[in-house]
């Protein structure tokens, strides 16, 4: 699929990024353009990669006429670039709106005006009946990506959307390392708090199976594994053989929930099994083809799929850690 093809990702100099470019260097694309506004981050992946086939720009979604020149002759976009942090969305909502919302847009018309085959835009399970700012530009995001497939170009536009991924900039994993080497504690916002956990390697791999075997205009949900934030404490204190670690319980965010939601009640009524790796969420929104297509698949059987579901044991998480190289 992506063999000598010419590949742009927005964003591509984050965690997921990193593994994107690792990966698609396997399928031996002809170009992969960096799309980003970090120099810095940049300069360093390049010499990271030190790969003539990285194509390295400048440029920010926001600016529609920038984007769309960096999108001549590309085959696939993985639109990656987002504001992501809860508090700092929440402290400047407009920031958050022009780059998650409005610079979707400029992807979207930026990939019609250039042919682009397929665009796959990267969600999160804060999308999911949201209670932050963050998750509402997401939210709003998804539906302008499924929105384009009724124009009935021949662009094809996809969402993925996943929880948190292990190890990415920012990761609680990073964090609570951090806390516990130099501070001999763990600040937890509560006790009860759950999340979806996925290692960014099977992370990229299902993004990949999404991108081959998608129509355009579902939300691909992956199934992901969900722990309480505090048996992950508990395992990366034990792990790292400290003694005495105190645990602080910091108090609920603005913005934050106690459990995640990859889909909602709403949702479900439009969601369909669709293998071991993922759900389907359809649109309500007139794609008849897409109806079509995924009518002989089963509808869920759920109200709603929350992260305080078939949590992990502590041995559970531990294996995923050593898995995902983050303990031994």
């Amino acid at each position: 699929m992506f063999q000598n093809k010419t590949i742009l990702i927005t964003g591509g100099t984050g965690s997921w990024g990193y593994e994107l470019v690792k990966q698609l260097l396997l399928k031996d694309p002809k170009e992969i353009r960096i799309y980003s506004r970090n120099e810095f981050s940049q300069v360093e992946m390049q010499r990271k990669f030190d790969n003539k086939r990285l194509n390295f720009i400048i440029g920010d979604i926001k600016e529609k006429d920038e984007l769309t020149r960096a999108c001549a002759g590309v085959d696939y976009i993985f639109h990656l670039a987002a504001l992501k942090h809860v508090p700092v969305c929440e402290a400047q909502p407009l920031e958050a709106l022009k780059t998650n919302v409005m610079g979707t847009q400029n992807v979207i018309d930026a990939a019609i005006a250039n042919h682009v085959k397929t665009v796959v835009y990267i969600s999160t399970d804060k999308a999911a009946n949201p209670s932050n700012f963050y998750g509402m530009t997401k939210s709003i995001g998804e539906k302008l990506i499924i929105h384009a497939n009724t124009l009935h170009l021949n662009t094809k536009f996809v969402c993925v959307r996943g929880g948190n991924v292990l190890g990415t900039n920012g990761s609680v994993i990073h964090v609570f390392k951090d806390q516990i080497k130099e501070k001999n504690q763990v600040g937890i916002t509560d006790y009860n708090m759950t999340r979806f956990f996925l290692t960014l390697e099977d992370a990229i791999n299902l993004l990949f199976k999404a991108t081959y075997e998608s129509k355009g205009g579902e939300i691909f949900v992956m199934k992901m594994p969900t722990c309480k934030i505090v048996d992950l404490a508990h395992v990366l204190i034990e792990s790292m053989g400290k003694k005495d670690v105190q645990m602080v319980q910091l108090g609920i965010r603005p913005g934050e929930k106690i459990h995640e939601i990859l889909f909602s009640e709403f949702e479900s009524q439009n969601t369909v099994y669709y293998d071991e790796d993922y759900y389907v969420i359809l649109p309500t929104i007139g794609l008849p083809e897409l109806q079509e297509h995924y009518s002989k698949y089963q509808k869920v059987h759920m109200n709603a799929y929350h992260s305080n579901q078939s949590l992990m044991t502590k041995e559970e998480i531990k294996t995923l850690l050593i898995n995902g190289g983050f303990i031994e």
